[in-house]
């Protein structure tokens, strides 16, 4: 999934639940604390529609969503000439209703249509606006919506932000921005009101790209004219674990905190194989933007309290398995050719290479197969995480629409045990998640109590797919 947004929904000024809509969910998430999400099937749920009708009926792709009034809508991209808007004042239960059947589609010289439409309603004048876009040639643009009976588009368009990569050079296309000549992309277009300004947020320069980032204009009116921030991109993440953090929203927690979500990238499977991701951000005193991308992929704690400063969440914890000796019970043979003309390797030690895209696979997806770290001293462990990895994943029975939650977590989820050591020889069980049936691709486990070990060993139970892989 891509593209997220995550809205706080209240009713009556209050805090209610958390609920996020994604690209492709089949549905949306609910969580109280923004750390356990529950998957919702709503019982009417809006598609996206392509320029061929053909593509009609399909899953949501690149939402918006907004809380007003205690009423929660959600809109999705549209490439045709049909645009629905949907509301609930039940979200909880996923009763939706349409609320207006289609937006009148702007006539304007865009081929995109509304991709990428971001809602905002204005508290102060009572005022609903609509921006989008998607394209590397026409801006990010926006309109006024008239509210009579229903949302519509009031005035023509008006041209809000276009990229210019020779200036700013984190808009540039590319691997590390080193490509020159093909064209970047501005989309994922979000806007947050602050202390009377208005930040217009977009994407760039492409969510296929390990640099994907989140930029913001600033303007003292919803529609401008918006002045580019020279301390751009606000939320940026060129290395660790995964990178990218393009394309999300910004939204304030029950406490007051401001977070940032996005986009990052995988891309083995396909160019769009990507995850979502969510970091602490804010304001500063001169009303700048900023999201803390710092040790992103890291242990952080959940908020419970307005924080002094976003490094607040952050537990300290350092990673212990980086290039560290590995063993495996078994490893697939041979090497794979990559859609870039790389070639990949199945070994153990890929395992703590801090790369997404390299992976350990088994030779064969079966109950009691390990991964052995040496992490050559005796440390306090206090948290893992395993990552596993989609290698050539085809079961249909995994990639078609389920026909109900119950039914999917049956057939998909993960089950693994982990062993600590502190001489190799003598192993404790220290953590398992035997006791459910979930889809975790990346779960994480915070211990009750660290514990001392040098070795540490997974074992795998069950995965869905036709390999075992593990990534990290």
């Amino acid at each position: 999934s891509a593209d997220p947004v995550i809205i706080n929904h209240k009713v009556d000024g209050k805090t209610v639940g958390y609920y996020m809509v994604a690209t492709s969910g089949r549905g949306y998430w609910k969580s109280q604390d923004l750390v356990n999400w529950r998957h919702v099937v709503p019982d009417h749920w809006p598609s996206s529609y392509g320029r061929d009708p053909a593509d009609e009926g399909r899953d949501m792709i690149a939402p918006t969503a907004l809380s007003v009034d205690g009423r929660f809508y959600v809109m999705p991209s549209s490439h045709g000439t049909k645009s629905p808007i949907y509301v609930s004042s039940d979200p909880e239960n996923g009763k939706f209703e349409e609320y207006n059947p289609s937006l009148t589609f702007p006539e304007i010289p865009n081929p995109s249509g509304l991709w990428d439409p971001a809602l905002f309603h204005d508290e102060d004048s009572d005022k609903w606006y609509l921006y989008w876009g998607s394209s590397h040639t026409f801006p990010i643009v926006g309109s006024e919506l008239a509210m009579s009976n229903l949302l519509d588009i009031a005035s023509y368009p008006r041209a809000l932000l276009y990229l210019y990569p020779e200036q700013h050079g984190w808009e540039r296309f590319g691997f590390d921005h080193r490509d020159e000549h093909r064209p970047s992309y501005v989309e994922g277009a979000w806007m947050t009101k602050h202390k009377g300004r208005y930040y217009l947020q977009y994407g760039a320069p492409g969510t296929s790209e390990n640099m994907y980032a989140n930029g913001t204009y600033v303007g003292d009116g919803p529609l401008g004219p918006f002045v580019y921030a020279p301390y751009n991109p606000v939320s940026y993440k060129p290395g660790g674990f995964v990178t990218g953090v393009g394309h999300g929203n910004t939204f304030q927690d029950k406490h007051g905190n401001y977070w940032n979500t996005g986009t990052c990238w995988v891309g083995v499977n396909w160019v769009f194989e990507r995850r979502i991701t969510m970091v602490p951000a804010g304001f500063d005193v001169d009303g700048q933007m900023y999201a803390n991308t710092r040790f992103a992929d890291f242990p952080h704690y959940a908020p419970v309290k307005k924080w002094e400063q976003s490094n607040d969440l952050f537990t300290g914890w350092m990673l212990l398995s980086y290039k560290k000796p590995c063993t495996a019970s078994s490893q697939r043979s041979g090497e794979v050719d990559d859609k870039n003309g790389l070639r990949y390797n199945f070994r153990a030690s890929n395992a703590v290479d801090e790369n997404p895209r390299t992976f350990w696979v088994a030779e064969n997806n079966r109950t009691g197969e390990t991964l052995t770290i040496d992490l050559e001293q005796v440390y306090d462990l206090k948290a893992f995480q395993i990552n596993y990895s989609d290698f050539m994943v085809e079961s249909a029975d995994l990639l078609e629409p389920r026909k109900s939650d119950a039914e999917y977590v049956e057939r998909v989820y993960t089950h693994y045990k982990l062993h600590a050591s502190t001489d190799g020889e003598e192993w404790a069980e220290i953590g398992n998640n035997m006791h459910e049936k979930v889809n975790r691709s990346n779960p994480y486990i915070e211990l009750e109590t660290p514990v001392k070990a040098r070795y540490v060993k997974f074992e795998n139970i069950h995965v869905p797919t036709e390999h075992l892989a593990v990534s990290d």
